[in-house]
């Protein structure tokens, strides 16, 4: 017995009304209103909500696959959910592809149909859009703006196009976007400014630019985001150059067994220039030229004294509670630290006043909806200060400034000494030579000054009865110096009362 044919709601109303108003036996008259009823209240039985030719209709999804499309069918009932346009021939979007505002629509398929442009309007009938599926067409540019008007898109898939260029403000106004596919294109820079405050992409929890043409990555970058992100930004596939930071980031997500590492470790490979096959980046480890070696994971150095912030970057995402454990197994909950540990509202751990007992492994408890976490920071104390008070000096720096100070004193000492010279007091007239005076010293053997004998190269000099004497004063009662006497030791002068050569100067001689 064969199965009838299922019918649309639309054609079954419309042969029940026929049969009843034609009069054909087995029709109740009674069921008569209750058909033109239900014809009145269907969405299909109104005019503007007529199924469109060649496409399949159920509830309020429109899926119009495979039907040898080239332009997007016409009328489109308003009340449309879920409109399936993929494995067609679209291959432009027009600004007026649809007839009015489809107010209902959450999700619209166009893949598989050679699209190659999209007018940056397309999207103003559709504000609600949540589901946009453009993969596997020919697009090669997303230009300035183009999903701005849709604010309230969560999934956006682009993979398999001809994508080069990324316009940064193409995703403007995107921010419910959770999910941004963009793999098996031919991107060689993506914007990553986008991702670097959070305030553009705020919701994006998975992002893929595998199969692309990156050849360098910001690692810096990279691995400041924050680690649910990182969980599932998924890199491989392309022909990225190797490097110690891109080896450090790829063991750094392994350690944590993000999903975009430990799914696809076979497919992150990079190229190195003495070899022409691309080379695993997790095979780096100790392998030449590069000779990698793997960062040490949340390591933290402080000295005594600083305030230090531990993070808990968790790759879970909402977050229900977390509360640290320090070394001493002391709990340091939401509510509040114990005077110089605090728990700050990003979950972050502050230590202010670092002392040598804070140094040691903190935890990190979180837990999420369905799995919880554990994070792990070591922190080490050096024992003693980086950056003491304004008045005092490092012993080092203080030692050095000594060193130097006292290497400028010798060499002053040795070659600025003042010259003890007579040629060096400039061109004086020495004075004529005097006797020795009644008050030299009587136990001198020696005469107190050498004689003034041309060549020599000092020569002492008293002063004259009238001109200023040692140390600026004048000297009264000398007498002029005798005719020189000949023989080596005969030539003697007058005695200088304040020289400290005569030490009986001032004493009386009795004979």
């Amino acid at each position: 017995m064969p199965v009838p044919r299922p019918q649309r709601l639309c054609d079954t109303v419309g042969q029940s009304v026929t049969m009843g108003a034609l009069g054909v036996p087995g029709t109740p008259l009674p069921l008569m209103p209750l058909l033109l009823a239900l014809a009145l209240l269907s969405p299909w039985g109104s005019a503007s909500g007529s199924c469109p030719p060649r496409c399949v209709c159920a509830s309020n999804i429109l899926s119009c696959s495979q039907a040898v499309l080239s332009s997007v069918p016409a009328p489109l009932p308003r009340f449309t959910a879920v409109l399936d346009l993929s494995h067609n021939n679209v291959t432009r979007l027009r600004a007026d592809w649809a007839p009015g505002r489809l107010a209902h629509l959450h999700a619209l398929l166009l893949s598989h149909n050679g699209l190659s442009f999209v007018s940056t309007e397309a999207f103003a009938h559709v504000p609600h859009l949540r589901h946009l599926d453009l993969s596997s067409n020919r697009l090669r540019a997303l230009e300035e703006n183009l999903f701005s008007d849709l604010t309230e898109l969560e999934v956006l898939l682009l993979y398999n196009n001809e994508i080069a260029a990324v316009d940064r403000t193409a995703f403007e106004n995107l921010g419910r976007l959770r999910k941004l596919y963009l793999g098996q294109n031919r991107i060689a820079r993506f914007p990553l400014e986008l991702l670097r405050d959070g305030s553009r992409l705020p919701q994006l929890a998975l992002l893929d630019l595998s199969a692309n043409r990156l050849r360098t990555l910001p690692v810096g970058e990279l691995q400041a985001l924050p680690a649910w992100l990182r969980d599932r930004l998924y890199l491989h596939g392309n022909p990225l150059a190797c490097d110690c930071p891109l080896f450090q980031l790829v063991a750094r997500g392994r350690r944590r067994r993000l999903s975009a590492v430990m799914d696809f470790q076979e497919e992150l490979r990079c190229l190195l220039p003495t070899s022409p096959a691309p080379v695993g980046i997790l095979a780096l480890a100790g392998r030449q030229p590069l000779n990698c070696s793997e960062a040490r994971e949340a390591v933290l150095e402080a000295h005594l004294g600083d305030t230090v912030t531990l993070g808990c970057d968790t790759r879970l995402r909402g977050v229900r509670s977390r509360h640290w454990v320090t070394p001493g197994g002391e709990r340091v909950l939401e509510e509040g630290g114990n005077g110089s540990a605090a728990l700050l509202a990003n979950g972050s751990l502050q230590l202010r006043a670092l002392r040598p007992e804070d140094a040691g492994t903190y935890a990190c408890w979180v837990a999420g909806p369905l799995l919880n976490e554990t994070l792990y920071v070591e922190l080490l104390v050096h024992n003693f200060t980086l950056h003491g008070p304004h008045d005092t000096l490092n012993t080092a720096y203080t030692t050095l400034v000594g060193c130097i100070l006292s290497v400028v004193l010798v060499l002053i000492y040795l070659y600025l000494t003042p010259c003890r010279c007579c040629c060096c007091r400039g061109a004086e007239k020495p004075p004529p030579p005097r006797d020795d005076s009644i008050n030299s010293s009587v136990l001198s053997a020696t005469p107190n000054h050498a004689v003034g004998v041309p060549g020599e190269p000092c020569r002492s000099r008293s002063a004259s009865a009238t001109g200023p004497g040692q140390n600026g004063r004048f000297k009264v009662g000398g007498t002029p110096q005798a005719p020189p006497r000949h023989g080596p030791k005969a030539q003697r002068k007058v005695s200088d009362p304040d020289s400290v050569s005569s030490v009986f100067s001032d004493t009386p001689i009795v004979v």
